[in-house]
């Protein structure tokens, strides 16, 4: 390396220490007091395999005394330890141990509940799919399916107020999928996605039973200018029971309300309620057609 290629990376240094002075972000312990995504995407994959034993797990018993020795008791641990550290510095530290004891305890007593919701989802991505072939599948490969589990139980743990953890779940699952469903969502038994790809549903979004979506929809607000004001607001709509939402289709607003069995065609764009048993479409934009003959073949 020559000295003048060394100088240039020792501006660049300086400008880094520079930028460090007047950040938050150089204090060494912060790594100490934020959970390890690794740890947590870890935990993702025990809870695969609890929903669906024959499908990732390894236990030959499933009985109630080996799920719980097997599988719970240590689930129990890792998630303990995790809430624990998303707790520090949020509340008094000599209560953080029996909170983070409380909450992974809570959690835990939601699984089975989430469990059987997960197979409703299952049957709904099986009888909405001509293209499902089975439920082996659904199962082992719809991306619709998995974020649809992530969402489940990182939405328990929204609902815990657990920091951080439900959104690392979230944006991990949104990362390998293209589906990015708050966890702060309130979803529906029987919940269908149609490849996915590109799905946006916010955290205020209610979504009611039996509603299916397409790629590329958007349950979104219709501002947020304001920002951090906006924080606790409804600002994502309402789909109620049975609600088809086809490709690309946006609906915006908290006070937007899709009707139960209401249709809503692709590419439409929604800004105030729907009534049910409606069906929306936008007007088809005008094509534009030249026959061979009228073009001009010599232009290049």
């Amino acid at each position: 390396m020559n000295e003048q290629t060394r100088n240039a990376i020792f501006g660049v240094s300086e400008k880094l220490a520079r930028n460090y002075g007047a950040q938050n972000i150089t204090d060494l312990s912060l790594k100490a007091n934020l959970p390890d995504r690794q740890k947590v995407y870890n935990i993702m994959e025990e809870l695969q395999k609890i929903s669906f034993p024959g499908y990732f797990g390894t236990e030959k018993n499933l009985s109630g005394e080996a799920i719980a020795d097997g599988v719970l008791i240590p689930l129990y641990e890792k998630l303990k330890t995790q809430i624990r550290i998303a707790l520090t510095g949020e509340e008094e530290k000599e209560w953080v141990e029996e909170r983070a004891e409380e909450l992974t305890l809570a959690f835990l007593k939601e699984i089975p509940k989430v469990q059987d919701l997960l197979m409703k989802d299952v049957e709904a991505q099986l009888a909405g799919d001509p293209a499902a072939n089975s439920i082996d599948e659904v199962i082992l490969a719809y991306p619709g399916l998995y974020t649809i589990f992530v969402y489940r139980y990182a939405h328990v743990l929204y609902q815990l107020q657990v920091p951080l953890l439900p959104r690392i779940m979230s944006e991990y699952a949104h990362g390998k999928t293209g589906i990015d469903i708050n966890p702060g969502a309130t979803i529906g038994e029987y919940f269908f996605i149609d490849h996915g790809t590109g799905i946006v549903i916010g955290e205020t979004a209610i979504i009611g039973n039996g509603v299916k979506i397409y790629q590329g929809v958007t349950l979104g607000a219709l501002s947020t200018r304001k920002g951090q004001a906006l924080s606790g607001i409804k600002r994502h709509p309402t789909i109620e029971d049975n609600v088809i939402i086809y490709a690309n289709a946006t609906i915006l607003g908290g006070n937007t309300v899709v009707g139960r069995n209401a249709t809503v065609a692709g590419n439409t764009f929604v800004t105030e309620s729907i009534p049910a048993d409606a069906k929306v479409s936008a007007m088809m934009p005008e094509l534009q057609v030249k026959m061979c003959g009228t073009c001009d073949k010599n232009k290049k």
